[in-house]
């Protein structure tokens, strides 16, 4: 295994995880509250990460603050 080659795949793949992440969430919250449907409160949030191959499922949940 060449771990270099590994934790690179690693980054870039969480780095497009993050960045598509961010602008779907800022998508949905700027047309919730366009349509006066953003709740003044903490959202919920999760997110799974999934590698069938490897047995791998792991949740992440969080809040976000919208006020």
């Amino acid at each position: 295994m060449n771990e270099e080659k590994l934790n690179l795949s690693i980054r870039k793949f969480l780095k497009h995880v993050g960045v598509t992440s961010q602008r779907e969430i800022e998508l949905a919250v700027r047309k919730a509250a366009e349509q006066g449907e953003l709740p003044a409160h903490a959202l919920p949030v999760k997110v799974r990460l999934e590698c069938a191959e490897l047995g791998l499922s792991h949740a992440i949940e969080g809040k976000l603050e919208t006020s």
